[in-house]
């Protein structure tokens, strides 16, 4: 049964890390009614380092894109993908600074339903008013290869954000991204590539503290950890493609009014187990 949880649990990080729609929210939902009998420790770096699976099919899908190192490319390309790099790096560092410090204080107190809920609430309503401002204005970005280094730096302020569970760092980024005047295609595109060191350097942050605080992998919990991990790279390759596809016709209304609807739920059924314990 323990490995049956853990392919569901990498369906639902596979599904909700690359919609902005906060896939820590939906783990903490999930665990509360797919629980693996796991120490609470672990369980605080498998909801983290799952997300390794999820960050994997965005290098697979978009290898080529990503790789300076590729002989087919021209000088220019070449030139373009160091640059790529560099805006990401340069994006990640607000969050570094700000994220490790903050890491233990977050987990103890955002990592509940109630500031998930108010989270998801609040940003998606953030999404239904953004979208219907956008529409007003033409996109200023709409090839990620002429996005200024000042614009990736926004976008990594802006993404400190996304430190509070239940708030979506693909959803903060994508919002922002598209605030600052970003094509959703760019916006969300540019936000899968942040999220390669991001995700990379949370997972080995919280494998190096779990160990640190005296904690170990058993076998059967790196078991547990590879199976959720395959599991979310799997079907991310499919809803990243469906999202790159979905945004073309589209715009994010419908995931703004899915997160409000999520965070209601969530409130009332917060609100019923605070009640009848």
């Amino acid at each position: 049964m323990e490995f049956i949880k853990a392919i569901i649990l990498g369906i639902v990080e596979g599904i909700t890390e690359w919609l902005p729609i906060s896939s820590t929210g939906h783990l903490i939902l999930a665990d509360e009614f797919i629980k693996l009998k796991q120490p609470t420790e672990f369980m605080n770096m498998f909801n983290v380092v799952i997300q390794l699976g999820a960050i994997l099919a965005v290098v697979v899908i978009y290898f080529k894109k990503l790789n300076p190192f590729d002989k087919a490319k021209t000088a220019r390309e070449v030139q373009l993908t160091w640059q790529l790099w560099l805006k990401v790096v340069i994006a990640c560092v607000p969050a570094i600074i700000v994220g490790l410090p903050l890491d233990k204080w977050l987990d103890a107190h955002f990592h509940k339903f109630v500031p998930v809920a108010f989270m998801l609430i609040i940003y998606g309503v953030a999404f239904i008013y953004v979208e219907k401002w956008a529409k007003t204005r033409p996109d200023k970005l709409v090839n990620l290869d002429y996005m200024p280094y000042k614009f990736a730096f926004y976008i990594g302020l802006i993404q400190v954000l996304s430190l509070i569970p239940g708030t979506s760092r693909s959803g903060v980024t994508i919002l922002g991204a598209i605030i600052l005047g970003a094509s959703r295609f760019v916006a969300a595109e540019f936000t899968f590539f942040l999220g390669i060191p991001v995700m990379f350097g949370a997972s080995f942050l919280k494998i190096v503290m779990f160990i640190r605080d005296g904690s170990g992998f058993s076998f059967y919990q790196f078991s547990i950890l590879m199976v959720a991990c395959i599991t979310a790279f799997l079907v991310s390759i499919v809803v990243i493609k469906f999202l790159m596809d979905y945004i073309k016709k589209h715009d994010f209304t419908f995931f703004g009014k899915y997160r409000i609807v999520l965070g209601v739920i969530i409130l009332i059924y917060a609100g019923i187990a605070a009640v009848f314990g």
